[in-house]
C-alpha cells in the first residue's frame, strides 16, 4: 500500500506576441492529454529551476520567469494516482531567445488563442480552471 503523498507539478504560460498560449499534447501513461508545457518538482530543486529543465526537455528552449500566475489553493487528487495530492504552480514565463516549436517523439506543441480558450481545450482539472482565467484576463 502507497503512503499519501504530494506530487508538486510546474507549469509555464508562454503567450506569443498574437496573443497565443503555448499548449502541448502529450502521450502520458496510455493517455493523451492536452496540458501547458511543465512538469514534476524533483527533489532538491526549486520551482523555477524544475520549469526551466521541463521548457529545455519538453521544448529545446530556455524561458524566462516573469511572474507567479497560480498556485492550487484546494484538494486536487491526482489523475494518475489516487494516493498522491497535487498542488500546481503556474508562472508566465518568456523565451530568452527566439521561441521554436520542435515536437517529439509523445509531445506536439500547438498556439492556442487566448480570446477563444476555454476549458475544453484541457483535459486536467487544474488546467481547465487556469484556461478560464486566461481567457477572462483577455476579455
Amino acid at each position: 500500500m502507497e503512503i499519501n503523498k504530494f506530487n508538486i507539478r510546474v507549469y509555464g504560460i508562454l503567450i506569443n506576441s498574437n496573443n497565443q498560449v503555448l499548449v502541448c499534447d502529450e502521450l502520458i501513461k496510455g493517455m493523451e492529454i492536452t496540458k501547458f508545457p511543465g512538469g514534476g518538482l524533483e527533489f532538491g530543486e526549486g520551482t523555477i529551476d524544475c520549469l526551466k529543465r521541463e521548457f529545455m526537455e519538453e521544448t529545446n528552449n530556455e524561458i524566462e520567469v516573469t511572474e507567479h500566475f497560480y498556485t492550487t489553493d484546494y484538494f486536487q487528487i491526482s489523475a494518475y494516482n489516487p494516493s498522491h495530492q497535487i498542488i500546481s504552480i503556474y508562472y508566465l514565463v518568456k523565451p530568452v531567445y527566439d521561441f521554436k516549436i520542435i515536437s517529439k517523439e509523445k509531445i506536439t506543441f500547438r498556439w492556442l488563442n487566448l480570446k477563444s480558450i476555454s476549458e475544453n481545450d484541457f483535459t486536467l482539472p487544474i488546467d481547465k480552471i487556469i484556461g478560464n482565467m486566461l481567457r477572462e484576463k483577455q476579455n
